[in-house]
């Protein structure tokens, strides 16, 4: 129970601790800028760049609404996966991060394509409409791409931000 008198002392605590907590929270954002707030597109064009590649592709699959029927363009590696259940075979352009294991997380997304693919690790820049489509019950995000160049200089494989 709280004296009558203390109201003065709690107010004081009280305001402390914001300005503690405000204090600590802008510590966490500089200690952790994957996590910064990305600014939804206002345009039709997304352009993931290097430094923020992890925010930014984590944004677009947080927040999918604000990026639907946008057109996104990217580097990466390409990949594929080979489903056995299905035997379906899916391509991603991808970079890789942080994960539970040192650098073996995935950024990136799936990509759908009507040419020719790409060698496996090749580096490309894709630009495709981001969609949703379902399988199976389940509702996935992919590039439905526009164009996909394989390049010759290579960017950073590794992100972390």
């Amino acid at each position: 129970e709280h004296l009558a008198s203390e109201p003065s002392y709690q107010s004081k605590n009280a305001s402390s601790q914001q300005e503690s907590a405000a204090q600590s929270s802008e510590i966490q954002q500089a200690q952790a800028p994957h996590s910064a707030k990305i600014e939804a597109p206002t345009g039709d064009l997304v352009e993931i760049k290097e430094r923020l590649f992890i925010a930014q592709t984590n944004d677009i699959y947080l927040n999918p609404e604000d990026y639907l029927g946008k057109t996104v363009k990217y580097q990466g590696i390409f990949q594929t996966m080979d489903w056995e259940e299905t035997g379906e075979t899916y391509y991603y352009v991808i970079r890789y991060g942080p994960g539970c294991c040192g650098y073996d997380g995935e950024a990136g997304f799936e990509v759908a394509w009507t040419g020719e693919w790409p060698e496996e690790d090749d580096w490309c820049e894709v630009v495709g409409v981001l969609e949703v489509y379902e399988q199976n019950g389940m509702r996935y995000l992919r590039l439905d791409l526009d164009s996909l160049t394989v390049l010759e200089e290579r960017g950073a494989e590794f992100v972390t931000q």
